[in-house]
């Protein structure tokens, strides 16, 4: 019998990824990067909350009077507002497509931005940060799937990250943004902090009117015809978008030399989930154990109570000026964005797995380390300059290792893993485990700093995130440089996996590497 994935090389005449690897200076496609931009721009959404709250809620816990309990849940609770959104994002971008939910996310997060610039009650303002959570979970899922879906393998890493290059520029923009209106009466400056969130997400309802759908989901509704158009426009060459066009007829059940326009959309899958959880193959199975480990750790790991909390923690540290305090957290924003770059310019060159192992390891370092001069800082009698300045200097050097790759791998790795027919679903899943564990990051952190002290929260995330290098180490495998449809070949026995990296993780770094497929 024909193997079709054989039939559909022979389409373009092209090696595919089984018999060459990524080119070490990959040619780039500037209207994928342009869709890449304007998918990854819904991440502001994300980011901008995430930044702002940081500095509104010392504004709103003197406005409305509550306690460092109602400011844990005020802060964290929009993570499992998120999961609402999360969990229905990828039923519904398989419904009436990516670009549409995009849209939906932006919608969410104007609404909820409406109602907390306006709450009068702590009630009101939580009800506004649900409907601002339910944006924030479309958000998550539906920027990463989109860009993955639309990027050319030789470029997707770096295009897949602007997600979390945009998360970081929101953040920033929610610091500077707390920076600007901190001068204002305490009754108004915390509601033009959120109330301006307004901005982003109308701009994001217009940029979506120029974006392209993604070419997979045209070929799962049986539109080839657009598909192909859509592929010509973000493909290195007319020769890949024919392979691409074929590769993906492949996985949506469609026979490669199938050339009409419009065909019957193929038979929705019925067994996602049992396919996911109960009866998952091999490489299923690891990739969804991948896949939920690293949404886990990204969180576990403490990057939430560091930039939610950065204002306690430089107080803590010994810094006093309101003023200065929020200056640094902007430093903090600024640091985190341009570190999301590095990832950006390296994650195609060198790959993923030497960028992950090396963010965690330095995040591990870092956080040891902030932890020790924090804990000198709380047990001195005197201002101890030196541990001061190693504390700032070390939160600035977490931010920074998070952000070159243990940030942007989430949205790099965890979208281009998951095979076609279980993407949406498989990618809401690990959205869903980041957004729980972050919920339990920034719900808790004050609780536990009074219980185990600050020194001794970050210590606990030092050692989560040391199990998170040795988890990553043996889970891993490398994909740089493979077509979406390819990926899954990668995936199998993890052991035979660590066999595999151990012997070829050097030869993947420099360009080689060859598909098991």
């Amino acid at each position: 019998m024909t193997d079709p994935a054989k039939e559909s090389s022979a389409i373009s005449g092209e090696k595919t990824p089984a018999d060459s690897g990524p080119p070490i200076n990959p040619k780039r496609n500037n209207y994928a990067i342009a869709c890449a931009t304007m998918a990854s721009m819904a991440s502001v959404l994300l980011g901008y909350d995430v930044g702002v709250m940081s500095g509104a809620v010392i504004f709103i816990k003197k406005d409305f009077g509550i306690s460092d309990v109602k400011v844990e849940i005020l802060v964290g609770i929009i993570s499992l507002y998120s999961i609402f959104g999360a969990a229905a994002a990828g039923r519904i971008s398989d419904w009436i497509g990516r670009r549409y939910t995009m849209a939906l996310a932006a919608g969410f997060f104007f609404f909820g931005a409406v109602l907390m610039g306006f709450a009068t009650n702590y009630s009101f303002l939580m009800f506004g940060r649900f409907v601002a959570g339910v944006g924030t979970g479309f958000a998550g899922l539906i920027a990463s799937v989109y860009t993955a879906e639309i990027s050319p393998a030789s470029t997707r890493g770096c295009l897949t990250s602007f997600p979390e290059v945009f998360i970081n520029f929101g953040i920033l923009l929610g610091y500077v943004s707390n920076l600007a209106f901190s001068n204002l009466p305490t009754h108004l400056s915390w509601r033009f902090m959120l109330g301006i969130g307004i901005i982003p997400s109308a701009f994001l309802v217009i940029i979506v009117l120029a974006m392209p759908e993604s070419p997979r989901w045209l070929v799962m509704q049986g539109r080839i015809l657009e598909a192909n158009r859509v592929l010509d426009k973000v493909s290195i060459s007319l020769q890949e978008s024919q392979q691409r066009l074929a590769d993906i007829k492949i996985a949506a059940g469609i026979h490669p030399n199938v050339t009409d326009d419009v065909v019957p959309p193929p038979q929705p899958q019925k067994l996602v989930w049992r396919e996911l959880f109960l009866h998952p193959t091999p490489a299923v199975r690891h990739i969804l154990i991948a896949a939920i480990g690293l949404h886990f750790f990204q969180q576990a790991s403490g990057i939430d109570g560091v930039v939610l909390y950065s204002p306690r923690i430089f107080e803590k540290a010994g810094i006093t000026s309101s003023s200065h305090i929020l200056l640094a957290t902007v430093a903090v924003g600024i640091v985190k964005t341009c570190s999301i770059l590095i990832a950006t310019f390296l994650i195609d060159r060198i790959g993923r797995r030497p960028l992950i192992l090396t963010s965690v390891a330095g995040k591990a370092v870092s956080l040891t380390m902030l932890a020790t001069s924090l804990t000198i800082i709380n047990n001195s009698h005197e201002k101890v300059k030196w541990a001061i300045v190693v504390c700032i200097a070390t939160i600035l050097a977490d931010v920074a290792f998070f952000s070159i790759g243990l940030g942007p791998m989430v949205f790099v790795y965890s979208s281009e893993i998951f095979p076609l027919r279980l993407r949406a679903q498989g990618v809401s899943v690990g959205i869903i485990v980041n957004r729980i564990t972050s919920a339990v990051v920034t719900m808790t952190f004050l609780s536990l700093y009074r219980a185990i002290t600050i020194g001794g929260a970050f210590f606990l995330y030092a050692g989560i995130t040391a199990v998170g290098w040795l988890f990553f180490y043996l889970v891993f495998p490398e994909t740089r440089g493979r077509n979406l449809e390819d990926v899954e070949g990668v995936f199998g026995n993890i052991m035979c996996r660590l066999k595999k990296n151990r012997s070829g993780s050097g030869r993947m770094s420099g360009g080689g590497g060859a598909s098991n497929n």
